[in-house]
């Protein structure tokens, strides 16, 4: 069948796994004969039968049409596991796609491992789309277009990631996506870490109580002097522990339930999940007010699937975990603890790439209640991958992001030295790809992938953008490659 499929659409190669017939019409996604990328045939959706919604010539019994969003549109309509669903409380992991060539290499890695792990392969976040110069939609189709390629017909989810406005809802839920990540941290006041008591009861009476649908004198009255008794811990506030917390998070819980009811109001009968980020504050989450957030959300009338803390430690971008793992295991206990007793949800791993030695203990302690995200990591896999098959690009990348890092790092938490990165000539050929494995090197691969994408000449004319994705695309077994292999160490400890 599939030489057959091969000559009807005069194709260079079929996708095996993409075959596909359906209700008396096949499909299959191959790659097109007709060079436009320096050799690198097209890739192509081939359909045979009903044709009706799509758009592209016709070969004979065959319609070849191009993988944009008409015909990614079209095709969702007509395969049903093409659309994502809410995940709920199984182990569940976000495998980010900065170049929207990833999904393919993501599914071979969840298929190697045992276990059941829902993928969660649509996901970004806005400000990765505003870097990449991608929108939700692309996102969405892209990942469609791996999970045809691959026929995965399982469960899978879609991230709208870090999303701070009533707008970014907006554009996601136009693009079909089910799990919306709340990204509060702009109404987070970090200063009542440190502030004095007097200052706090100030800032307590100010706070926006009709939109919290509570009294400061409420509040007081729920929280201080009251003890939870958790999995094997016992928790409270006091007078000051309850004013930290609420002057801390207390304008974000009211931004997080006007996000909420504009989106259950924008989906209407359409499934959704939400995360509760509070990952990207300043310091972290303590467990009272892990406490706090979760019982206030819960009075306030949400409903959420996973939570992400900001954990003591360090979680640096695409770096392994820094910090005292004992301390991590300690806190992390009592942060299941309050999951299971106010949830039960999830607790997420954000900046979850490369954590290799905390995900032993989060999935020991956390069993099916945990979610790890990862984004990042395969975009620097993509360039180990280019660094195989093409390393004078990857050195001309390296350079760049090396020249580029103290400005491209603002918004990340990252560590790295330039002294201490690794100058693109000082390696050979050979020993190119394991540059990714020094860790200043790779910080500052991973968070210049904006300019590298978006960079220009003076005529206009993408400066590594194409060159990246036609040599990934040529060399797509290796891209794939490289990919399967480290997330196959991500989820492994969670699938055991």
């Amino acid at each position: 069948m599939i030489e057959r499929l091969r000559e009807l659409s005069g194709s260079e190669r079929i996708y095996a796994r993409s075959v596909t017939e359906w209700e008396g019409t096949t499909y299959f996604l191959a790659r097109n004969g007709d060079s436009r990328h320096d050799g690198v045939g097209t890739k192509v959706l081939g359909v045979i039968g009903e044709t009706t919604g799509f758009a592209g010539e016709l070969r004979g019994e065959v319609m070849v049409c191009p993988l944009n969003a008409e015909n990614a549109a079209a095709l969702r309509a007509r395969l049903p596991w093409l659309h994502p669903v809410p995940l709920g409380l199984t182990t569940s992991a976000g495998c980010g796609d900065r170049l929207g060539l990833a999904t393919p290499g993501h599914i071979q890695a969840l298929r190697a491992v045992s276990g059941t792990i829902a993928p969660i392969w649509a996901q970004q976040s806005m400000r990765e789309n505003a870097r990449t110069g991608r929108s939700p939609q692309d996102v969405m189709d892209d990942a469609l277009w791996g999970v045809f390629q691959e026929g995965w017909r399982d469960a899978w989810g879609a991230d709208a990631d870090h999303l701070k406005t009533p707008e970014d809802i907006d554009y996601c839920a136009a693009a079909g996506f089910t799990w919306y990540t709340f990204d509060p941290r702009d109404h987070v006041d970090n200063d009542a870490e440190e502030d004095a008591v007097e200052v706090l009861e100030e800032k307590y009476r100010a706070l926006p109580w009709d939109a919290l649908a509570s009294t400061a004198e409420d509040t007081r009255k729920a929280y201080v002097g009251r003890e939870w008794r958790l999995e094997g811990y016992t928790l409270g506030l006091n007078e000051e522990d309850l004013l930290r917390a609420a002057c801390k998070y207390g304008r974000a819980l009211a931004h997080l339930a006007a996000m909420y009811r504009h989106l259950a109001a924008v989906m209407g009968d359409r499934p959704f999940e939400v995360e509760v980020s509070v990952d990207e504050t300043e310091t972290p989450t303590k467990p009272h007010e892990h406490l706090y957030i979760a019982t206030e959300l819960k009075r306030l009338g949400l409903e959420w699937t996973s939570l992400a803390p900001r954990y003591i430690g360090r979680f640096e971008k695409g770096v392994d975990y820094i910090g005292d793992l004992g301390a991590f295991e300690e806190t992390f206990a009592q942060h299941v603890a309050i999951a299971k007793a106010v949830g039960p949800y999830k607790l997420s791993l954000h900046s979850g790439s490369d954590k290799f030695s905390i995900y032993p203990i989060a999935a020991r302690l956390a069993g099916d209640l945990v979610h790890l995200k990862t984004a990042g990591t395969s975009y620097l896999e993509a360039l180990r991958a280019v660094a195989r098959v093409d390393p004078a690009l990857f050195r001309e990348i390296l350079a760049f992001a090396i020249e580029h890092y103290e400005e491209d790092k603002a918004s990340y938490h990252v560590s790295a030295d330039v002294a201490k990165m690794i100058a693109p000539d000082s390696v050979s050929d050979e020993a190119l790809p394991d540059v990714l494995n020094q860790f200043d090197t790779r910080q500052a691969l991973h968070v210049t992938f904006g300019s590298v994408l978006t960079l220009r000449d003076g005529d206009g004319r993408s400066v590594f953008k194409d060159r990246l994705y036609r040599v990934l695309e040529a060399n797509e077994t290796e891209h794939y490659a490289a990919l399967e292999s480290h997330i196959v160490k991500h989820v492994t400890p969670f699938s055991d």
